[in-house]
């Protein structure tokens, strides 16, 4: 059995020394690890940011858009709309007309169709049949004739509302085109238009689709150095026909009456002043 000699003070000072690097180096890479691990959290966060950032220019694409009272709202590729199940019908729909918007040729008429964006269904297009009530748009086709997809999406269901023919063809109709003809000359618009919808209206068909009694429309436009805001509410019933400006209200008035807030991202007291204000002779021009 051998015996272990005993160790001297030189092999004890040369362990020591091998712990003491072995232990710089080992730190050395353990703050390396951390400052890496630094670097990917700022990293992960800069891309937290980055989608944030996404997020927000997508959205800010949208800030017209109203309140809606429904919270269910629904985007195609030109417009939006808020569809209230229980009137059958968008309570409203919202869209930029710009000059090229209606620049388009003539497209065949399609079908109207159910909306297939709208989660609880859009009413069924025979609920018109017989009714006594046209089809009416919204979003009226005229304004989308750039392109035949924009053109048939607004033959959607969900972006028309039972109208009387004398007012669809008439009133109605008169009001599209003084719009086209604005922006023709003037440029972009942002309008938000639907009917007002109440409680204890008359309906059509077995989906019990509302007839509002009021129509609206309510245009904002920036000439680049203000913006100019104008409502339109027209009753729904056959009468002798008045000049357009006769139905001109404040959107505060349409605000009461359909709960809706148009155009909140403008600053409270610019809106205040706008949705106050009864001035149509800018959109005459």
């Amino acid at each position: 059995m051998l015996q272990n000699k005993p160790k001297d003070k030189k092999y004890f000072i040369f362990v020591a020394l091998v712990f003491i690097v072995l232990f710089v180096l080992n730190k050395g890479d353990f703050d390396f690890m951390n400052k890496d691990k630094s670097q990917n959290k700022e990293t992960a966060s800069s891309e937290v940011q980055k989608s944030e950032d996404v997020v927000l220019q997508t959205t800010n694409g949208v800030y017209f858009l109203p309140t809606s009272t429904t919270h269910q709202i629904v985007e195609h590729s030109t417009y939006y709309l808020s569809y209230s199940e229980e009137h059958e019908q968008a309570e409203w729909v919202a869209y930029e007309l710009k000059p090229e918007h209606i620049s388009g040729g003539k497209h065949k008429r399609p079908y109207f169709n159910q909306d297939p964006k709208v989660s609880t269904e859009s009413a069924h297009w025979n609920n018109y049949k017989n009714s006594g009530y046209t089809r009416g748009h919204l979003l009226p086709a005229g304004d989308r004739t750039f392109s035949k997809e924009a053109y048939d999406e607004t033959f959607y269901t969900s972006n028309i509302s039972p109208q009387l023919y004398e007012f669809n063809t008439g009133i109605w109709n008169s009001l599209e085109m003084r719009i086209r003809n604005f922006v023709r000359k003037n440029g972009k618009v942002y309008v938000v238009t639907g009917g007002v919808l109440t409680d204890a209206l008359p309906t059509i068909g077995n989906e019990k689709v509302s007839v509002p009694d009021y129509f609206y429309k309510v245009v904002l436009y920036n000439d680049g150095s203000q913006y100019k805001m104008l409502a339109y509410l027209i009753p729904h019933k056959e009468e002798k026909r008045k000049p357009l400006q006769d139905y001109v209200i404040t959107t505060d008035s349409v605000e009461a009456l359909t709960g809706i807030d148009f155009f909140h991202f403008l600053d409270d007291t610019l809106e205040d002043e706008l949705e106050a204000a009864v001035d149509y002779k800018w959109f005459v021009r």
